[in-house]
């Protein structure tokens, strides 16, 4: 759920943020202040609370304009890019020269920090797991959407990343940039003009603002199933649906009360983006941890115990667990390093703060009261929540 909340705040930080560094490409006198990024995204946020409860009706139209425009500002930002670049960086360039601006003397720790883009980018595919329920046939939808998801978009990713370092013109003005966004630099160096960098800048807000509707509808669906299950304090109130609309209206609000609560972390630090972002990886690479090492336990130990579905990885299922156990383990210890050295206030990765404190929290609410209270989920058949067991007899 953790995971899910920090996921739902990056489309939104990431939207509000460039609208500023758009501001300081176009306005020489205005003076950047992080509070001033921190107020755009709540705006950001504020525009996706107001649609999933007022607009609720429209989401499904809102998501498949949303689909359109992925593919078509992709498709124009492709051909912009490699039609008006005046110059074309080598194939060597692209593909062995190595820049370390991190200030970590070591290349290898510095490329494994460097990671966390790349992994951003990997997370989310359960997205499909939250609507299994209302999928026909969700055994065989659900791993071909995700499989599927993985698919196309590493390949639209690789080959917009492909197309912005082969024409991304200078790397020192792309690292230099004071607009905060080395892609707004990157667009001004393609184009030569600030008014085309602005509008190829603005796809991806537009972007980024649509996806946050979506990601906040699925981190208040998380929060407010979780709360059905008793598994928060107050998990009455937090569970109610409103009746009229049919929509989690409390779930919401706290989901968005929880993201502008993150915002505060561009006040005090700089590295605040990469913060959220340290965060969405690490926190759904933990759920997906937990999981994979139970399957893994049971594959080695009780496989007569595993009921299989029409979806299986044969032979190769262990082999392939034990791979995404390292690699996940890889990941959340490197993504909680600092960005760069040397570690000041200003550059610390508050990251492993926050989610520190989200663990011991949750741990003491588990001891304290999380234990008697919460059975595991509510099961349904033909839409009538099943008993279940209490703590006694789960004992």
């Amino acid at each position: 759920m953790f995971g899910w909340q920090s996921v739902a705040a990056s489309a939104p930080f990431l939207a509000g943020t460039m609208i500023q560094g758009l501001i300081i490409l176009n306005d020489p006198t205005y003076v950047p202040q992080r509070w001033h990024g921190t107020l755009l995204y709540w705006a950001v946020l504020t525009i996706a609370l107001l649609i999933n409860i007022f607009g609720i009706r429209i989401l499904p139209q809102l998501q498949n304009a949303s689909m359109t425009l992925h593919v078509v500002l992709f498709i124009i930002l492709f051909v912009v890019i490699l039609a008006v670049s005046p110059t074309k960086n080598s194939a060597s360039f692209v593909f062995t020269q190595f820049e370390n601006e991190s200030g970590w003397s070591n290349n290898g720790v510095a490329w494994c920090v460097g990671m966390l883009s790349s992994a951003y980018v990997m997370v989310g595919y359960d997205a499909a797991t939250h609507l299994s329920e209302e999928m026909p046939n969700p055994a065989t939808g659900v791993p071909r959407a995700m499989i599927g998801s993985l698919i196309l978009n590493g390949i639209l990713g690789f080959t917009f990343i492909l197309a912005v370092l082969f024409c991304m013109g200078d790397i020192a003005s792309v690292f230099q940039t004071n607009t905060g966004f080395p892609i707004i630099q990157v667009f001004l160096n393609v184009t030569g003009s600030n008014g085309a960098a602005t509008a190829m800048s603005t796809a991806i807000i537009l972007m980024a603002t649509l996806a946050t509707i979506p990601l906040v509808a699925s981190a208040a669906r998380t929060l407010w199933s979780l709360a059905r299950d008793n598994a928060f304090p107050f998990s009455g109130i937090i569970s109610r649906v409103d009746e009229k609309r049919g929509i989690p209206t409390v779930a919401i609000a706290l989901t968005i009360f929880f993201l502008m609560l993150l915002g505060l972390l561009n006040i005090a630090a700089t590295t605040a983006f990469n913060a959220i972002l340290s965060l969405s990886v690490v926190g759904l690479y933990l759920s997906y941890l937990i999981p994979t090492v139970a399957i893994l336990w049971r594959r080695t130990c009780r496989p007569a115990t595993i009921l299989y579905g029409p979806f299986k990885l044969g032979k190769w299922g262990a082999t392939i667990n034990v791979v995404s156990i390292l690699y996940t383990v890889f990941c959340c210890v490197f993504l909680l390093f600092p960005p760069y050295q040397p570690v000041t206030a200003q550059n610390f990765n508050y990251a492993s703060i926050v989610l520190s404190g989200v663990l011991a929290l949750s741990a003491a609410y588990w001891f304290w009261h999380g234990k008697k209270a919460y059975f595991g989920p509510m099961v349904e058949v033909q839409g009538q929540a099943a008993p279940r067991k209490d703590a006694s007899q789960q004992a």
